[in-house]
Protein backbone atom coordinates (compact mmCIF):
# COMPACT_ATOMS: atom_id res chain seq x y z
CA UNK A 1 0.00 0.00 0.00
CA UNK A 2 2.80 1.99 0.56
CA UNK A 3 3.95 2.14 -2.74
CA UNK A 4 0.72 2.80 -4.39
CA UNK A 5 0.82 5.75 -1.68
CA UNK A 6 4.43 6.53 -3.25
CA UNK A 7 2.52 6.63 -6.73
CA UNK A 8 -0.17 8.95 -6.28
CA UNK A 9 1.60 11.66 -4.83
CA UNK A 10 4.00 11.67 -7.53
CA UNK A 11 1.44 11.36 -9.85
CA UNK A 12 -0.53 14.76 -8.07
CA UNK A 13 2.91 16.61 -8.19
CA UNK A 14 3.07 15.52 -11.90
CA UNK A 15 0.00 17.28 -12.79
CA UNK A 16 0.61 20.50 -11.58
CA UNK A 17 2.88 21.19 -14.24
CA UNK A 18 -0.04 20.92 -17.21
CA UNK A 19 -1.00 24.41 -18.81
CA UNK A 20 -4.27 25.74 -17.24
CA UNK A 21 -6.37 25.57 -20.17
CA UNK A 22 -5.04 21.96 -20.98
CA UNK A 23 -5.82 20.67 -17.73
CA UNK A 24 -9.39 22.29 -18.06
CA UNK A 25 -10.02 20.45 -21.45
CA UNK A 26 -8.16 17.34 -20.11
CA UNK A 27 -10.82 17.26 -16.71
CA UNK A 28 -13.67 17.95 -18.54
CA UNK A 29 -13.37 14.85 -20.90
CA UNK A 30 -11.87 13.00 -17.88
CA UNK A 31 -15.28 13.60 -15.88
CA UNK A 32 -17.60 12.42 -19.10
CA UNK A 33 -15.25 9.46 -19.22
CA UNK A 34 -15.99 8.72 -15.49
CA UNK A 35 -19.74 9.68 -15.52
CA UNK A 36 -20.24 6.78 -18.43
CA UNK A 37 -18.58 4.15 -16.66
CA UNK A 38 -20.53 5.42 -13.55
CA UNK A 39 -23.67 5.26 -15.05
CA UNK A 40 -23.62 1.46 -15.30
CA UNK A 41 -24.56 1.79 -10.91
CA UNK A 42 -27.89 3.24 -12.20
CA UNK A 43 -29.00 -0.07 -12.96
CA UNK A 44 -27.10 -2.10 -10.22
CA UNK A 45 -28.91 0.30 -7.80
CA UNK A 46 -32.13 -0.55 -9.42
CA UNK A 47 -31.63 -3.76 -9.11
CA UNK A 48 -30.61 -3.69 -5.72
CA UNK A 49 -33.62 -2.09 -4.83
CA UNK A 50 -35.92 -4.56 -6.96
CA UNK A 51 -34.56 -7.42 -5.08
CA UNK A 52 -35.03 -6.37 -1.78
CA UNK A 53 -38.21 -4.70 -2.50
CA UNK A 54 -39.82 -7.63 -4.97
CA UNK A 55 -41.02 -9.15 -1.70
CA UNK A 56 -43.46 -6.37 -1.39
CA UNK A 57 -44.79 -7.23 -5.09
CA UNK A 58 -45.23 -9.95 -3.96
CA UNK A 59 -47.86 -9.97 -1.32
CA UNK A 60 -50.11 -9.16 -3.68
CA UNK A 61 -49.99 -12.28 -5.60
CA UNK A 62 -50.33 -14.32 -2.82
CA UNK A 63 -47.61 -14.92 -1.59
CA UNK A 64 -48.25 -14.23 2.44
CA UNK A 65 -51.25 -17.06 1.91
CA UNK A 66 -49.02 -20.17 -0.21
CA UNK A 67 -46.52 -19.28 2.86
CA UNK A 68 -48.91 -19.14 5.75
CA UNK A 69 -47.42 -15.87 7.09
CA UNK A 70 -49.52 -15.17 10.10
CA UNK A 71 -49.20 -12.11 12.41
CA UNK A 72 -46.13 -10.33 12.27
CA UNK A 73 -44.25 -12.76 10.04
CA UNK A 74 -44.39 -10.81 7.23
CA UNK A 75 -42.78 -7.51 8.71
CA UNK A 76 -40.23 -10.39 9.83
CA UNK A 77 -39.81 -11.43 6.49
CA UNK A 78 -39.63 -7.73 5.40
CA UNK A 79 -37.27 -6.16 8.00
CA UNK A 80 -34.49 -9.11 8.45
CA UNK A 81 -32.83 -8.20 5.30
CA UNK A 82 -31.75 -5.61 7.47
CA UNK A 83 -29.88 -7.12 10.10
CA UNK A 84 -27.71 -8.29 7.61
CA UNK A 85 -26.33 -5.04 6.42
CA UNK A 86 -25.98 -3.69 10.32
CA UNK A 87 -23.39 -6.51 10.56
CA UNK A 88 -21.43 -6.39 7.76
CA UNK A 89 -21.45 -3.09 6.24
CA UNK A 90 -18.50 -1.68 8.44
CA UNK A 91 -16.73 -4.54 7.81
CA UNK A 92 -17.17 -5.32 4.59
CA UNK A 93 -16.08 -1.23 3.30
CA UNK A 94 -12.70 -1.56 5.56
CA UNK A 95 -12.11 -4.64 3.33
CA UNK A 96 -12.82 -2.49 0.16
CA UNK A 97 -10.36 0.12 0.88
CA UNK A 98 -7.53 -2.55 2.05
CA UNK A 99 -8.59 -4.21 -1.00
CA UNK A 100 -8.91 -1.25 -3.34
CA UNK A 101 -10.84 -3.58 -5.46
CA UNK A 102 -14.55 -2.03 -5.76
CA UNK A 103 -14.62 -3.40 -9.52
CA UNK A 104 -14.28 -6.63 -8.44
CA UNK A 105 -16.33 -6.53 -5.03
CA UNK A 106 -19.22 -4.93 -5.71
CA UNK A 107 -20.35 -7.51 -9.00
CA UNK A 108 -19.13 -10.30 -6.76
CA UNK A 109 -21.70 -9.35 -3.91
CA UNK A 110 -24.58 -8.61 -6.50
CA UNK A 111 -23.87 -12.55 -7.95
CA UNK A 112 -24.22 -13.91 -4.91
CA UNK A 113 -27.45 -11.79 -3.60
CA UNK A 114 -29.26 -12.50 -6.80
CA UNK A 115 -28.51 -16.29 -6.41
CA UNK A 116 -29.91 -16.03 -3.27
CA UNK A 117 -32.89 -14.07 -4.74
CA UNK A 118 -33.55 -16.95 -6.98
CA UNK A 119 -33.75 -19.55 -4.29
CA UNK A 120 -36.49 -17.45 -2.46
CA UNK A 121 -38.63 -18.80 -4.85
CA UNK A 122 -38.33 -21.70 -3.93
CA UNK A 123 -39.24 -21.14 -0.33
CA UNK A 124 -41.85 -23.24 0.97
CA UNK A 125 -42.61 -21.63 4.34
CA UNK A 126 -42.21 -19.00 7.09
CA UNK A 127 -38.57 -20.69 8.20
CA UNK A 128 -37.17 -20.99 4.66
CA UNK A 129 -38.40 -17.47 2.84
CA UNK A 130 -36.89 -15.97 6.67
CA UNK A 131 -33.32 -17.74 6.05
CA UNK A 132 -33.07 -16.92 2.50
CA UNK A 133 -34.30 -12.80 2.89
CA UNK A 134 -31.26 -12.99 6.15
CA UNK A 135 -28.64 -13.92 3.72
CA UNK A 136 -29.85 -11.63 1.21
CA UNK A 137 -28.97 -8.94 3.70
CA UNK A 138 -25.43 -10.54 4.20
CA UNK A 139 -24.99 -10.42 0.27
CA UNK A 140 -26.30 -7.20 -0.44
CA UNK A 141 -24.45 -5.80 3.05
CA UNK A 142 -20.94 -4.44 0.63
CA UNK A 143 -22.84 -2.86 -2.20
CA UNK A 144 -24.63 0.66 -0.90
CA UNK A 145 -21.85 1.47 1.21
CA UNK A 146 -19.32 0.72 -1.14
CA UNK A 147 -20.90 2.06 -4.29
CA UNK A 148 -20.83 5.36 -1.77
CA UNK A 149 -17.16 4.85 -1.20
CA UNK A 150 -16.16 4.61 -4.70
CA UNK A 151 -18.26 7.78 -5.75
CA UNK A 152 -16.80 9.77 -3.28
CA UNK A 153 -13.04 8.98 -4.28
CA UNK A 154 -13.82 10.01 -7.86
CA UNK A 155 -15.71 13.31 -7.66
CA UNK A 156 -15.12 16.77 -6.41
CA UNK A 157 -17.31 18.05 -3.38
CA UNK A 158 -19.05 20.46 -5.73
CA UNK A 159 -19.74 17.48 -7.69
CA UNK A 160 -20.98 15.31 -5.53
CA UNK A 161 -24.63 15.48 -4.88
CA UNK A 162 -25.66 15.44 -8.74
CA UNK A 163 -23.23 12.43 -9.68
CA UNK A 164 -24.77 10.87 -6.39
CA UNK A 165 -28.50 11.22 -7.48
CA UNK A 166 -27.60 9.90 -11.07
CA UNK A 167 -25.95 7.16 -9.90
CA UNK A 168 -28.62 6.36 -6.97
CA UNK A 169 -31.47 7.45 -8.66
CA UNK A 170 -31.78 3.75 -10.23
CA UNK A 171 -33.27 2.64 -6.51
CA UNK A 172 -36.33 5.26 -6.98
CA UNK A 173 -36.29 4.41 -10.96
CA UNK A 174 -36.99 0.90 -10.05
CA UNK A 175 -40.18 1.80 -7.73
CA UNK A 176 -41.80 2.90 -10.75
CA UNK A 177 -40.89 1.06 -13.94
CA UNK A 178 -39.80 -2.44 -11.53
CA UNK A 179 -43.30 -2.53 -10.57
CA UNK A 180 -43.96 -2.23 -14.47
CA UNK A 181 -41.66 -5.13 -14.96
CA UNK A 182 -43.01 -6.82 -12.14
CA UNK A 183 -47.20 -6.26 -13.30
CA UNK A 184 -46.15 -8.15 -16.74
CA UNK A 185 -44.47 -11.22 -14.70
CA UNK A 186 -46.99 -11.50 -11.91
CA UNK A 187 -50.36 -11.20 -15.00
CA UNK A 188 -48.10 -13.32 -17.62
CA UNK A 189 -46.36 -16.07 -15.36
CA UNK A 190 -48.90 -17.28 -13.32
CA UNK A 191 -49.38 -21.39 -13.24
CA UNK A 192 -46.76 -21.40 -15.90
CA UNK A 193 -44.76 -24.75 -15.34
CA UNK A 194 -47.09 -24.91 -12.12
CA UNK A 195 -45.42 -22.19 -10.02
CA UNK A 196 -47.53 -19.12 -8.62
CA UNK A 197 -46.34 -15.67 -10.50
CA UNK A 198 -44.74 -14.34 -7.27
CA UNK A 199 -41.99 -17.18 -7.58
CA UNK A 200 -41.22 -15.94 -11.29
CA UNK A 201 -40.65 -12.85 -10.12
CA UNK A 202 -38.13 -13.83 -8.12
CA UNK A 203 -36.45 -16.48 -10.44
CA UNK A 204 -36.39 -13.86 -13.19
CA UNK A 205 -35.42 -10.43 -11.20
CA UNK A 206 -32.71 -12.60 -9.23
CA UNK A 207 -31.31 -14.58 -12.58
CA UNK A 208 -31.08 -10.97 -14.80
CA UNK A 209 -29.03 -9.47 -11.16
CA UNK A 210 -26.32 -12.33 -11.67
CA UNK A 211 -25.84 -11.55 -15.50
CA UNK A 212 -25.81 -8.06 -15.30
CA UNK A 213 -23.20 -8.28 -12.19
CA UNK A 214 -20.89 -10.12 -14.06
CA UNK A 215 -21.24 -7.45 -16.97
CA UNK A 216 -20.77 -4.61 -14.73
CA UNK A 217 -16.86 -6.59 -13.47
CA UNK A 218 -15.75 -5.14 -17.39
CA UNK A 219 -17.47 -1.79 -16.42
CA UNK A 220 -17.05 -0.20 -13.00
CA UNK A 221 -13.91 1.54 -12.46
CA UNK A 222 -12.12 0.85 -9.23
CA UNK A 223 -9.99 4.03 -7.73
CA UNK A 224 -7.94 6.67 -9.47
CA UNK A 225 -4.65 5.29 -8.95
CA UNK A 226 -5.40 1.62 -9.54
CA UNK A 227 -7.76 1.77 -12.32
CA UNK A 228 -6.28 -0.01 -15.24
CA UNK A 229 -8.25 2.12 -18.66
CA UNK A 230 -6.64 5.89 -17.25
CA UNK A 231 -3.68 6.66 -19.29
CA UNK A 232 -0.93 8.31 -17.10
CA UNK A 233 -2.18 11.83 -18.09
CA UNK A 234 -5.79 10.82 -16.76
CA UNK A 235 -4.36 9.13 -13.81
CA UNK A 236 -2.61 11.98 -12.44
CA UNK A 237 -5.00 14.35 -12.89
CA UNK A 238 -7.72 12.04 -11.53
CA UNK A 239 -5.54 12.03 -8.73
CA UNK A 240 -4.80 16.03 -8.29
CA UNK A 241 -8.22 17.28 -8.26
CA UNK A 242 -9.11 15.64 -5.74
CA UNK A 243 -5.89 16.84 -4.10
CA UNK A 244 -7.06 20.43 -5.26
CA UNK A 245 -10.11 19.82 -3.35
CA UNK A 246 -8.68 18.99 0.02
CA UNK A 247 -7.92 15.46 -0.40
CA UNK A 248 -3.84 16.23 -0.13
CA UNK A 249 -3.39 15.11 3.04
CA UNK A 250 -5.32 11.57 2.29
CA UNK A 251 -3.27 9.91 -0.16
CA UNK A 252 0.27 10.46 0.77
CA UNK A 253 2.83 8.80 2.75
CA UNK A 254 0.83 9.37 6.06
CA UNK A 255 -2.17 7.81 4.42
CA UNK A 256 -4.64 6.22 7.15
CA UNK A 257 -4.63 2.23 7.93
CA UNK A 258 -8.33 0.89 8.09
CA UNK A 259 -7.98 0.38 11.29
CA UNK A 260 -6.93 3.80 12.64
CA UNK A 261 -9.97 4.80 10.07
CA UNK A 262 -12.45 2.26 12.19
CA UNK A 263 -10.65 4.44 15.27
CA UNK A 264 -11.39 8.06 14.08
CA UNK A 265 -14.96 7.08 12.88
CA UNK A 266 -15.77 5.36 15.99
CA UNK A 267 -14.47 8.65 18.02
CA UNK A 268 -16.59 11.25 15.96
CA UNK A 269 -19.22 12.62 17.11
CA UNK A 270 -20.54 13.71 14.14
CA UNK A 271 -20.74 10.12 12.67
CA UNK A 272 -22.99 9.01 15.45
CA UNK A 273 -24.79 11.80 15.46
CA UNK A 274 -25.76 11.19 11.30
CA UNK A 275 -26.17 7.41 12.50
CA UNK A 276 -29.15 8.64 14.87
CA UNK A 277 -30.46 11.12 12.08
CA UNK A 278 -31.13 8.35 9.43
CA UNK A 279 -32.18 5.67 11.65
CA UNK A 280 -35.24 8.50 12.49
CA UNK A 281 -35.14 9.31 8.69
CA UNK A 282 -35.95 5.15 7.78
CA UNK A 283 -38.61 5.70 10.15
CA UNK A 284 -40.08 8.45 8.71
CA UNK A 285 -39.51 6.93 4.96
CA UNK A 286 -40.60 3.51 6.04
CA UNK A 287 -43.76 3.84 3.65
CA UNK A 288 -41.85 3.13 0.80
CA UNK A 289 -41.41 -0.25 1.92
CA UNK A 290 -45.12 -0.56 2.01
CA UNK A 291 -46.05 1.88 -1.12
CA UNK A 292 -47.68 -0.84 -3.23
CA UNK A 293 -49.81 -1.78 -0.16
CA UNK A 294 -50.45 2.11 0.10
CA UNK A 295 -51.51 2.61 -3.21
CA UNK A 296 -53.92 -0.77 -2.97
CA UNK A 297 -55.76 1.38 -0.26
CA UNK A 298 -57.96 3.57 -3.25
CA UNK A 299 -59.42 0.06 -4.10
CA UNK A 300 -57.86 -0.80 -8.23
CA UNK A 301 -57.19 -4.40 -8.98
CA UNK A 302 -53.73 -5.66 -9.01
CA UNK A 303 -52.56 -4.36 -12.26
CA UNK A 304 -53.88 -0.66 -11.72
CA UNK A 305 -52.16 -0.57 -8.52
CA UNK A 306 -49.10 -1.23 -9.93
CA UNK A 307 -49.18 0.97 -12.71
CA UNK A 308 -49.83 3.96 -10.08
CA UNK A 309 -46.69 3.57 -8.15
CA UNK A 310 -45.00 4.40 -11.01
CA UNK A 311 -45.80 8.23 -11.84
CA UNK A 312 -45.04 8.84 -7.86
CA UNK A 313 -41.69 7.57 -8.58
CA UNK A 314 -41.02 9.40 -11.57
CA UNK A 315 -41.47 12.90 -9.91
CA UNK A 316 -39.18 11.77 -7.38
CA UNK A 317 -36.56 10.92 -9.87
CA UNK A 318 -37.60 14.65 -11.28
CA UNK A 319 -37.28 16.33 -8.19
CA UNK A 320 -33.58 14.66 -6.94
CA UNK A 321 -32.50 15.72 -9.94
CA UNK A 322 -33.29 19.35 -9.64
CA UNK A 323 -32.73 19.24 -5.63
CA UNK A 324 -29.55 17.86 -6.34
CA UNK A 325 -28.21 20.66 -9.35
CA UNK A 326 -29.35 23.11 -7.23
CA UNK A 327 -27.17 21.85 -4.13
CA UNK A 328 -23.67 21.45 -6.05
CA UNK A 329 -24.61 25.08 -7.60
CA UNK A 330 -25.15 26.85 -4.74
CA UNK A 331 -23.17 25.24 -2.65
CA UNK A 332 -25.35 24.10 -0.20
CA UNK A 333 -27.04 21.42 1.42
CA UNK A 334 -29.50 21.97 4.24
CA UNK A 335 -31.78 23.88 2.61
CA UNK A 336 -32.84 21.89 0.15
CA UNK A 337 -32.89 18.67 2.42
CA UNK A 338 -35.22 20.94 4.29
CA UNK A 339 -37.39 21.83 1.08
CA UNK A 340 -37.97 18.26 0.69
CA UNK A 341 -38.74 17.47 3.94
CA UNK A 342 -41.53 20.25 4.17
CA UNK A 343 -42.90 18.24 0.61
CA UNK A 344 -42.92 14.87 2.42
CA UNK A 345 -44.71 16.39 6.03
CA UNK A 346 -47.31 17.79 3.50
CA UNK A 347 -48.03 14.18 2.11
CA UNK A 348 -48.17 12.54 5.09
CA UNK A 349 -50.89 15.67 6.57
CA UNK A 350 -52.73 15.14 3.66
CA UNK A 351 -52.85 11.19 3.96
CA UNK A 352 -53.53 11.46 7.65
CA UNK A 353 -56.63 13.59 7.08
CA UNK A 354 -58.20 12.10 3.97
CA UNK A 355 -59.24 8.96 2.48
CA UNK A 356 -60.51 10.83 -1.15
CA UNK A 357 -58.86 8.96 -3.51
CA UNK A 358 -57.58 11.70 -5.40
CA UNK A 359 -56.40 13.80 -2.54
CA UNK A 360 -54.55 10.18 -1.20
CA UNK A 361 -52.61 9.57 -4.48
CA UNK A 362 -51.44 13.33 -4.66
CA UNK A 363 -50.10 13.31 -1.43
CA UNK A 364 -47.43 10.17 -2.54
CA UNK A 365 -46.49 12.47 -5.25
CA UNK A 366 -45.37 15.02 -2.14
CA UNK A 367 -44.12 11.94 -0.19
CA UNK A 368 -41.95 10.99 -3.28
CA UNK A 369 -40.03 14.21 -3.71
CA UNK A 370 -38.89 13.38 -0.15
CA UNK A 371 -36.29 11.09 -1.43
CA UNK A 372 -34.60 13.81 -3.21
CA UNK A 373 -33.69 15.40 0.44
CA UNK A 374 -32.27 11.72 0.81
CA UNK A 375 -29.66 12.07 -2.30
CA UNK A 376 -28.56 15.80 -1.26
CA UNK A 377 -28.25 14.21 2.27
CA UNK A 378 -25.51 11.55 1.43
CA UNK A 379 -23.73 13.79 -0.25
CA UNK A 380 -23.49 15.91 2.51
CA UNK A 381 -22.30 13.26 4.61
CA UNK A 382 -20.04 12.29 1.80
CA UNK A 383 -18.23 15.62 2.03
CA UNK A 384 -18.30 15.97 6.02
CA UNK A 385 -15.88 13.19 5.95
CA UNK A 386 -14.01 13.84 2.75
CA UNK A 387 -10.65 14.45 4.30
CA UNK A 388 -9.74 10.94 4.74
CA UNK A 389 -10.44 7.92 3.17
CA UNK A 390 -9.77 5.22 5.77
CA UNK A 391 -12.24 7.24 7.75
CA UNK A 392 -14.73 8.01 5.52
CA UNK A 393 -15.18 4.38 4.47
CA UNK A 394 -16.30 3.65 7.89
CA UNK A 395 -17.97 6.05 8.30
CA UNK A 396 -19.89 5.79 5.25
CA UNK A 397 -20.71 2.12 6.24
CA UNK A 398 -21.15 2.59 9.71
CA UNK A 399 -23.97 5.65 9.13
CA UNK A 400 -25.58 3.20 6.50
CA UNK A 401 -25.37 -0.13 8.47
CA UNK A 402 -26.63 1.13 12.11
CA UNK A 403 -29.07 3.14 10.59
CA UNK A 404 -30.85 -0.02 8.82
CA UNK A 405 -32.32 -0.23 12.49
CA UNK A 406 -34.59 2.65 11.59
CA UNK A 407 -35.94 0.49 8.50
CA UNK A 408 -36.47 -3.03 10.63
CA UNK A 409 -38.49 -0.41 13.26
CA UNK A 410 -40.62 1.32 10.18
CA UNK A 411 -41.57 -1.87 8.74
CA UNK A 412 -43.82 -2.98 12.22
CA UNK A 413 -45.75 0.38 11.84
CA UNK A 414 -47.62 -0.48 8.99
CA UNK A 415 -49.62 -3.58 10.46
CA UNK A 416 -52.85 -4.23 8.54
CA UNK A 417 -55.07 -3.41 11.43
CA UNK A 418 -54.46 0.13 10.98
CA UNK A 419 -55.43 0.00 7.44
CA UNK A 420 -56.54 1.13 5.43
CA UNK A 421 -56.19 4.65 6.61
CA UNK A 422 -52.94 3.45 8.49
CA UNK A 423 -53.09 7.28 10.13
CA UNK A 424 -51.43 6.15 12.55
CA UNK A 425 -48.56 4.77 10.44
CA UNK A 426 -48.91 8.43 8.35
CA UNK A 427 -48.45 10.10 12.31
CA UNK A 428 -45.23 8.42 13.14
CA UNK A 429 -43.91 9.38 9.88
CA UNK A 430 -44.60 12.77 10.20
CA UNK A 431 -42.89 13.27 13.54
CA UNK A 432 -40.43 11.02 12.70
CA UNK A 433 -39.59 13.48 9.34
CA UNK A 434 -39.43 16.74 12.20
CA UNK A 435 -37.19 15.13 14.21
CA UNK A 436 -34.52 14.25 11.04
CA UNK A 437 -34.91 18.05 10.09
CA UNK A 438 -33.75 19.65 13.46
CA UNK A 439 -30.90 17.30 14.00
CA UNK A 440 -29.41 18.04 10.76
CA UNK A 441 -30.53 21.41 11.69
CA UNK A 442 -28.02 21.18 14.50
CA UNK A 443 -25.45 19.68 12.26
CA UNK A 444 -26.13 22.70 10.10
CA UNK A 445 -25.14 24.98 12.09
CA UNK A 446 -22.07 23.41 13.89
CA UNK A 447 -20.17 23.04 10.47
CA UNK A 448 -21.19 26.82 9.42
CA UNK A 449 -19.20 27.68 13.02
CA UNK A 450 -16.42 25.85 12.13
CA UNK A 451 -15.97 26.81 8.54
CA UNK A 452 -16.00 30.78 10.64
CA UNK A 453 -13.16 28.68 12.45
CA UNK A 454 -11.14 27.78 9.73
CA UNK A 455 -11.47 31.60 8.40
CA UNK A 456 -9.93 32.90 11.39
CA UNK A 457 -7.45 30.65 11.96
CA UNK A 458 -6.08 30.83 7.98
CA UNK A 459 -6.44 34.99 8.72
CA UNK A 460 -4.29 34.47 12.23
CA UNK A 461 -1.87 31.87 10.64
CA UNK A 462 1.95 33.05 10.35
CA UNK A 463 3.00 29.84 8.48
CA UNK A 464 0.29 28.02 6.35
CA UNK A 465 2.25 24.69 7.06
CA UNK A 466 0.50 25.19 10.43
CA UNK A 467 -3.14 24.88 9.51
CA UNK A 468 -4.67 21.83 10.26
CA UNK A 469 -6.58 22.26 6.92
CA UNK A 470 -5.66 22.96 3.25
CA UNK A 471 -6.22 26.65 2.79
CA UNK A 472 -9.30 27.38 1.63
CA UNK A 473 -11.38 24.71 2.67
CA UNK A 474 -14.73 24.73 3.63
CA UNK A 475 -17.22 22.29 4.73
CA UNK A 476 -20.54 22.36 2.61
CA UNK A 477 -23.44 23.64 4.53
Amino acid sequence: MTALSDVKSEAADASCDLPSHSRDDLEKRLVRKIDLRMSVIVLLYALSNIDRANISTARLAGFEQDLHLEGSQYATVLSIVNVGSIVMQVPANMFLHWLERPATLIPCSMVMWGVISVLTGIAQNYNEVLIARLLLGFAEAPFFPGTVFLISGWYKRDELAMRATIVTCGSVFSSGLGTLFASGILTGMQGVLGQASWRWLFYIEGGITVIVAICAMFILPSFPHNTRWLTPEERSLAIARLADDGYGRMDGPGRQTTMEGLRNALSDWKVWWFTITLIIDHIARSYTMYFPTLVATMGYDMTVTLLLTTPPSVLGIIGAFIFSRLSDHTHKRYKYILASNVFGALGFTVSICTMNTVARYASMFLMALSNAGQMVLWAWIKNTFSREPAKRAVAIAMISGVSAVGSIAGSYIWPLNWGPTYRYSYTICFVALGVTTAMLGVIHLHLKRVNKQIERNEQNAQDINDLQDPVGFRYLV
